[in-house]
């Protein structure tokens, strides 16, 4: 039987409809035309029986074939329909599936995500005791802290101490002696050139790092010197911290900027700008004529901007040219040549002898921030693992006096003849060496440094001359932690537990901690290096003590004598 028209889409209703329009047309014509109802009026002869018979069968037959043929286009209608349903449900269920399977990859993705960010900026899984961090990066190191690896005992420590380093004291001492003289000699010639009416004036060096606090051990020894300078009236320079502003990025919060502003453009500086004086009322620092001197164009030769800011580039290019004007003017005093060291470094300088010797020093202009001993420098050469500046007018903070500073401060709390220096000094030999094997890595002597800073600050009773062996191991323990852990926190900028009389700026006491270690983060292919070289060094100290100890390098060889002033 067919199925009711109900059930039958709505696409098909006409078509249905016209079926049925037929069957009934079908019934009606053969009621019309049944003899019983209407007999024929011109018929004489009435038809047969069988006649009668035969036609209703034939009828019969016809309605058959019409009732099978609506029944089939009823079936074929009705297949069509739950093929039509089948493909709807099938498609639905489909596009459920991938909905599902998309927020769930999406999700699988999200959390991998957070895992290997998690992993990268937020590892807290080494320990205390430097324990291994992840697998992934650091294969193997879940074992003992320094992965196991033995150091000389304290024995072979103090002969090698005695041995190789202990003599370095004295000939930094006459290396100091004869740079110092000639730096003198130099700037006394750089400042007879100028004018101090209208030219930048520099001021008197200060020897900071390694040679003036008493640990440097690489060769050749080299002093570094800071020579500040200070522009001509009626600018002066006015210094900006980047870590005193409440936002800023972490990659700039070592630097700073040294705007370049004139007397009567400051807001701080003299009252004769901000108020009227009077016709009878005259300042006697700045004349009737001092708006007229313009500084030779200071801004023109140094600064870059607008407002003008000191450019590390054209003050470096300055530098450079004033000290080849200088030497000029005092070469035929000396009895040995004067060159620049390094291309990229333009304070780079060496002393040549006739011998074929020679005698590096780095004279760095830096620029003081106010009355502290915070210094603004165009560059720190030698240290790896930095970050380049965002611009030519950022300069980076150099503490490197501070430093000095605490050290001379610590000493003096500390126990006699304290092994604190001895520890730094050997750890920098060690590092120094293992960069000339493998090449130079993210970690330098300035890092070492801060390490040590750090345990004399937490630990300062600590550092007995007996204990020479154990507060090594504690420095080398501080730094693999460190390394694990991609953190090493500058020792000044942010730090409170520094001394108030050290005298740091407020603004640098106040600012969020800096990470050292932050480009390891980012760099990952450094971070694979230097800890790769870390523990190599500390695989090859054994052995490099134990050489350097039967033997004095020919490199450790004493420098020339001082040369011949005429």
């Amino acid at each position: 039987m067919p199925r009711p028209c109900s059930l039958a889409p709505l696409g098909h209703v006409p078509a249905m409809a016209l079926g049925l329009f037929r069957v009934c047309l079908v019934v009606v014509t053969a009621i019309i035309n049944h003899p019983l109802l209407f007999p024929r009026e011109n018929a004489t002869v009435p038809e047969s029986e069988e006649e009668i018979i035969r036609k209703m069968q034939a009828h019969q037959e016809k309605l058959q074939l019409e009732q099978l043929r609506l029944e089939e286009e009823v079936a074929r209608l009705a297949a069509e329909r739950e093929a039509l349903e089948r493909v709807a449900d099938e498609g639905q269920q489909q596009n459920e599936t991938r909905t599902a399977w998309d927020l769930w990859s999406t999700l699988c993705m999200i959390f991998f995500l957070v895992i290997e960010v998690w992993r990268q900026d937020h590892q807290d899984g080494p320990s205390a005791d430097c324990l291994g961090g992840d697998e992934d990066e650091l294969p193997g190191l879940e074992g003992a802290p320094l992965r196991g690896l033995t150091l000389p005992n304290k024995a072979a420590l103090e002969h090698f101490y005695e041995r190789c380093i202990r003599g370095t004291t004295a000939d930094a001492a006459r290396t100091r002696e004869l740079v110092e003289g000639f730096v003198d000699d130099l700037l006394e010639a750089l400042r007879s050139l100028c004018s101090r009416d209208a030219d930048v004036e520099v001021e008197d060096f200060i020897g900071v790092d390694s040679m003036y606090e008493n640990w440097q051990v690489d060769r050749p020894l080299l002093c570094d010197l800071f020579v500040p300078f200070v522009p001509p009236e009626p600018y002066h320079f006015r210094p900006e911290l980047c870590c005193s502003r409440r936002s800023v990025p972490l990659d700039r919060q070592g630097y700073g900027q040294v705007r370049v502003v004139r007397a009567e453009e400051d807001a701080l500086g003299c009252v004769c700008g901000k108020s009227p004086l009077g016709e009878d009322m005259l300042c006697l620092l700045h004349g009737s004529h001092s708006a007229a001197r313009p500084g030779r164009g200071l801004e023109a030769l140094l600064c870059a901007g607008d407002p003008p800011y000191l450019d590390t580039a054209r003050v470096m290019k300055w530098f450079q040219t004033a000290l080849t004007r200088a030497w000029r003017r005092i070469a035929h005093k000396y009895e040995f040549d004067l060159a620049f060291g390094q291309l990229d470094s333009p304070g780079s300088l060496k002393i040549k002898f006739r011998s074929g010797k020679f005698m590096p020093f780095n004279l760095i202009p830096v620029i003081q921030c106010d009355d502290s001993d915070l210094y603004f420098v165009p560059h720190l050469p030698r240290e790896p693992c930095g970050e380049t500046p965002a611009s030519s007018t950022d300069w980076l903070l150099s503490f490197a006096v501070y430093e000095r500073h605490f050290l001379r401060m610590t000493s003096k709390a500390l126990p006699e003849g304290a092994c604190h220096l001895s520890c730094l000094q050997i750890a920098s030999f060690l590092l120094c060496k293992q960069s000339r094997l493998t090449g130079p890595s993210g970690l330098g002597n300035y890092h070492v440094k801060t390490a040590l800073l750090h345990l004399l600050l937490s630990r300062p009773a600590d550092w007995q001359a007996g204990q020479l062996d154990a507060r090594l191991r504690d420095l080398l323990r501080f730094l693999e932690k460190s390394l694990l852990e991609k953190k090493l926190p500058h020792f000044f900028i942010g730090n409170r537990k520094v001394p108030e009389g050290m005298g740091l700026p407020e603004a640098v006491r106040r600012a969020e901690p800096l990470n050292l270690f932050r480009p390891f983060v980012l760099r990952r292919s450094l971070y694979r290096k230097t800890v790769d070289s870390f523990y190599e060094m500390l695989k090859n100290a054994p052995v490099l003590i134990r050489e350097y100890s039967l033997r004095i390098p020919s490199d450790q060889a004493s420098p020339p004598h001082k040369a011949v002033v005429l």
